[in-house]
Parts: structure tokens; sequence; C-alpha cells
């Protein structure tokens, strides 16, 4: 079996990619993209990718083509007509990164609560040795204990930060983009009971028709003044020039994004213009990359592989 693997860069180069060898021959390549895939995949019989499309176009001169494994999670990258006309398996992997994602939920929340930006700069610039007192609290911090914290989507990663927030004392409430999910566990609202009540709102849904553009400058005015936003879902759930106006007129008090409409960031996108790290924090879709979750999720690709080697069906989807 011929294995290419078209974005080895996206698993991290501390990564031991050498042991899909066992399964068959393989190609990495560190990067890839829909106009030089062509040619890579023309001999493969097997596709682990990340980003790159997966349609007529990259596929179409490649014709052994028999297992495409996705190294994450979401598969909009498929088209999935076109691969199951060829009658080409589809996997996926889940629930990798749960704890990763959830762990940079409270990063970037507590970074902001905790005013961490300021303070560090305070004290290395010198200010904290002029001092004739031994605190400096010019920038409000609060206590998470008997805060609410809004959920907007509670899947895996949601609950996890539930979990978490509740261990912090937070009341918990939750919005169900689907409108299906049902938790004992947690009070359910509506999208705007959830952003009038929360003083920290976590976005961690799937981006479609419901969730695309979900945090608007209507939507950001029914916030608290004082609350923070955490998205690190998907980009476009974010309106980010209306995020800017929200944090520039004091809508709200930050927020924390690992995820933007478009990745890497293009030149000219709003989020530049706020340069106060104080009240925006942006980091560079790392959330679910810690070393743990990217091994998990290479040896979950290896054991999709090895199990389609074997004529079994696992994480097909």
């Amino acid at each position: 079996m011929k294995i290419v693997l078209l974005e080895g860069n996206a698993l991290g180069k501390d990564i031991d990619l050498s042991v899909f060898g066992k399964l068959g021959e393989v190609t990495v390549y560190g990067q890839s993209n829909a106009e030089d895939t062509p040619e890579k995949v023309k001999d493969a019989d097997i596709i682990i990718v990340n980003k790159v499309p997966m349609n007529e176009q990259t596929l179409k001169d490649a014709p052994n083509v028999k297992m495409i494994a996705i190294t994450a999670t979401g598969y909009n990258i498929i088209d999935k007509a076109y691969t199951d006309s060829r009658g080409i398996v589809v996997a996926n992997v889940g629930g990798y990164s749960t704890d990763s994602v959830a762990q940079h939920t409270f990063a970037l929340a507590l970074y902001l609560i905790d005013q961490m930006d300021y303070y560090d700069k305070y004290v290395k610039s010198g200010e904290y040795i002029k001092s004739d007192i031994f605190c400096h609290i010019d920038k409000k911090i609060f206590e998470l204990a008997g805060k609410t914290w809004g959920i907007i989507g509670l899947g895996a990663i949601g609950k996890k930060v539930a979990q978490i927030a509740e261990v912090f004392g937070c009341k918990i409430v939750y919005y169900s983009t689907s409108g299906k999910n049902n938790s004992s566990g947690y009070e359910r609202v509506s999208l705007d009971g959830l952003l009038e009540r929360s003083d920290i709102v976590s976005i961690h849904a799937p981006l479609n028709e419901q969730t695309e553009n979900l945090m608007n400058i209507e939507n950001f005015r029914k916030m608290k003044s004082g609350a923070i936003l955490i998205n690190v879902a998907r980009g476009p759930i974010v309106n980010e020039r209306d995020l800017v106006t929200a944090l520039n007129e004091g809508m709200i008090a930050g927020a924390g994004l690992d995820v933007i409409s478009a990745e890497p960031m293009k030149a000219g996108n709003p989020l530049m213009e706020v340069q106060d790290s104080t009240k925006l924090i942006v980091t560079p879709h790392i959330a679910w990359a810690t070393g743990e979750a990217r091994q998990r999720l290479t040896d979950e690709v290896y054991l999709n592989v090895e199990a389609f080697l074997q004529g079994k069906r696992r994480n097909v989807i």
C-alpha cells in the first residue's frame, strides 16, 4: 500500500510519523495545498490529510485511492458525494483533544480575568521596583466563584469546561445550538438568556448555518459590560469586525480567541486593530495541540488505517 501523508507539519515535528511505515510505503509531505496535491497523490492507495480539500479536483487523477484518513474530527474538507461515488472510505478521529481544548479555554479566560498582561508588564517595566507598597491593584480582577459561566455548545469539550468551571465555583448555563441537547446536570437556556446572565461565555459549538456569525453586534449588546468571551470552536461563529466594535465601545470587557475567520490570519483582519492584550488575546489555533493530544491523534489515525487494511470499519464517516 502506498500511503501519502499530506500535512505532516500540522502534527508537529516532535511526533514520530515513521510508525506508518509498518502499514505500507509512506511518503510524508510537510505541507500541501489543493494545487499541488493531485501530483502528490496520483499513485496513492491511502491519503492522510488535515485541511486539503478532498474532492474531484484533487482526486480525479488518483485512481488507486481506497481510503482517506483525516487527522481531525471535522470532515468538511471531504466532498462526501464524490468519495462515496468512488467507494473511498473516509475515517476521522474524535475526542482526542477534549482535555487540551478545555485547558486552553481556561488559559485564555484566566489571562483576561486576572489581567496577566497588564501586571506582568507593570513588573517588567520597573515600576514595581519604584513602588512604596507591596501590591499594585490598578486593574480590577475578579473571582470565578459565584459567577455564571455560559457554554454555547455542550458537547464533549463543553461538558469538560462545565466540570472545571464548577470546581471554580461557577454556576453553569448552556445554550444548545442544535436545540437537541438536554443535559439534566445543567440549566439549558435561550441564547438571549445565556448572554444576558453570563459573566464568561465560551463557545464549543460546530460551525454550521445556525452558528455562523452567531456572535454579532446585536448579541454583543446583550452581554454584560464586564463579561469575557472565549472562542475555541470555529472562527466564523464570531463576527470579528463586530467583536472589535464591542471591545472598543465597552460592550464587553474582553475576548480570548484561538480560532479566527481565515487561518492563517489574512492581512487586514480587524482583530489586528486591538493591540491591548488586556482586552483581546488571540492564539494561532493551538488549543487542540498539546503534545499528548497530537500523539493521541496520530495513534488513532494509525489505528484507523490499520483497521481498514484488516477489512474492518473504524471511525468511518
